[in-house]
């Protein structure tokens, strides 16, 4: 009995591996977002500061938390940036100064993973005669496409929703009187830690209420640790 060959289209499988690089970005931005501005807000009405006070706390948490995310997602990705460019101009000299040993390599990664030694050296001579560099990025360092370090994506992505998210608990507190910021936005705050959770681990193809759980424990720990904090030794002059 034969089997009819399926279209191309069908054949290629939808998987979420491509979304890693700028879903963790959107995910920390977002979830950063709320937990130290909701934190900062907390402390701050907890220490019984005025409605005014607990807003210009909020903005400047807003603003210096954005820029900080953007600077430290550029900087950290810029030198795995660095460090995967470096290592592919080690490989392309490699390729240009020693090709029989290279090859040798390459075959000896294939027979690693299971294949035998002929098979193994047929596909290396095919990669290599194909794109040589491109093999040993993606079969010897890990270097793919997809997860390919890309600093500007990461930082205006980790800004961009670190403010979106900061705007969460900021707009709560600009809307109830000073008397209510702490109990609104610790439940505003905890509903939307869970939606992101739970959003961001169905994206990645996990639980979402694992997701949700998770994020939002931690949240909730950093709002009573900071509403402590503020009620210990806030001082309203």
């Amino acid at each position: 009995m034969s089997v009819s060959a399926s279209p191309l289209v069908s054949a290629l499988e939808a998987h979420r591996i491509d979304r890693v690089g700028w879903l963790r970005a959107a995910v920390l931005g977002a979830n950063d977002g709320i937990v130290s501005t909701a934190s900062l807000v907390s402390g701050v009405a907890a220490a019984g500061a005025a409605h005014a006070d607990i807003l210009l706390a909020g903005v400047a948490g807003l603003v210096a938390g954005a820029m900080s995310m953007a600077a430290g997602e550029y900087v950290s990705v810029s030198s795995q940036s660095d460090t995967e460019s470096a290592d592919l101009a080690r490989e392309r000299e490699e390729l240009a100064t020693d090709a029989v040993g290279e090859l040798a390599e390459l075959t000896q990664i294939y027979v690693d993973r299971g294949l035998s030694r002929a098979l193994a050296e047929a596909v290396a001579v095919e990669l290599t005669a194909h794109d040589a560099l491109g093999a040993h990025a993606r079969d010897e360092l890990g270097i793919t496409d997809f997860n390919a370090a890309r600093p500007l994506q990461a930082a205006l992505t980790s800004a961009v929703t670190f403010a979106l998210g900061a705007g969460v608990p900021l707009g709560v507190a600009a809307l109830v009187p000073a008397s209510a910021v702490l109990l609104s936005v610790a439940g505003a705050t905890l509903a939307c830690l869970a939606a992101l959770g739970g959003l961001g681990a169905g994206i990645g193809g996990a639980s979402p209420a694992r997701g949700a759980v998770r994020v939002t424990f931690w949240g909730l720990l950093a709002l009573g640790a900071t509403a402590l904090v503020g009620r210990l030794f806030g001082t309203v002059v």
